[in-house]
């Protein structure tokens, strides 16, 4: 617990044998009050490594449901909680858990109700070994959002993330797509729910272990982050309304 507020961390996991022990031994637990860990239906022994690990919170689902359904388990199960600050780390060591209490004591001072731990801030991208046409579509499409959701993020596209449980409670996420879309709409309702976001840098890691978004679904993401964008900015006009924005 930090400053009396409940800490979770929730781990979206999908075949993470391999990763889950190193990433969960990173993971600061005089800070961190809680553990969830939700297996999207994977084909390895990820819940074996997890019952040894000594994770209470785990659950499994029976059906691959994507990543975007995955962390709405996560998110739901750490409201019922009663988290106070929750923080998504992918549990195959891209991002390390180190960062955990920088980013906790950002949103417990009340200072920020979201943070992001940057790729692009400093060089951790490409020192990580992100391809290329990845961190240029990066690029391009963080400049394309910014334009239009008319805020100045480095990246919209990492996958660590901290939240207030306010914010949780107030953007309708259940919404969103079930796939990695999701990450990008969440955002979105972030901002235009009028909460500000803070970054940090982020190292990350990319190696065969970790997971990666294939080039096909990459494309599909690509044109879902932009219609996403302009979807925003119509609603922000008045234009047109849709349900991802429903209540903000």
């Amino acid at each position: 617990m930090i400053k009396g507020k409940k800490v979770v961390v929730v781990l979206p996991a999908y075949n993470a044998a391999t990763t889950l022990e190193a990433t969960y031994n990173e993971i600061d637990h005089e800070i961190v009050d809680e553990v969830i860990i939700v297996d999207d239906c994977s084909s390895d022994n990820t819940i074996d490594v997890a019952r040894q690990l000594g994770i209470k919170h785990i659950i499994r689902h029976e059906k691959n449901t994507g990543y975007g359904g995955n962390q709405k388990t996560c998110y739901n199960q750490a409201g019922q909680l009663n988290a106070d600050i929750v923080i998504m780390v992918h549990p195959d060591y891209q991002y390390t858990p180190l960062l955990i209490p920088s980013m906790c004591h950002l949103i417990a001072s009340g200072l920020y109700h979201v943070v992001l731990g940057s790729r692009i801030l400093g060089k951790g991208a490409i020192k990580g070994g992100m391809p290329w046409y990845k961190y240029i579509a990066n690029r391009l499409l963080t400049i394309f959002q910014n334009l239009l959701l008319n805020a100045k993020l480095s990246e919209y596209h990492t996958g660590y993330r901290a939240f207030s449980g306010e914010v949780l409670r107030n953007i309708n996420y259940m919404e969103n797509s079930d796939n990695f879309l999701f990450d990008n709409q969440m955002l979105t309702q972030i901002w235009y729910a009028g909460y500000e976001i803070a970054e940090i840098t982020c190292p990350t890691k990319y190696f065969t272990e970790a997971s990666s978004i294939n080039l096909k679904n990459s494309s599909i993401y690509g044109i879902g982050v932009i219609k996403t964008s302009l979807q925003y900015r119509l609603q922000k006009w008045g234009i047109v309304k849709f349900n991802i924005f429903k209540n903000l």
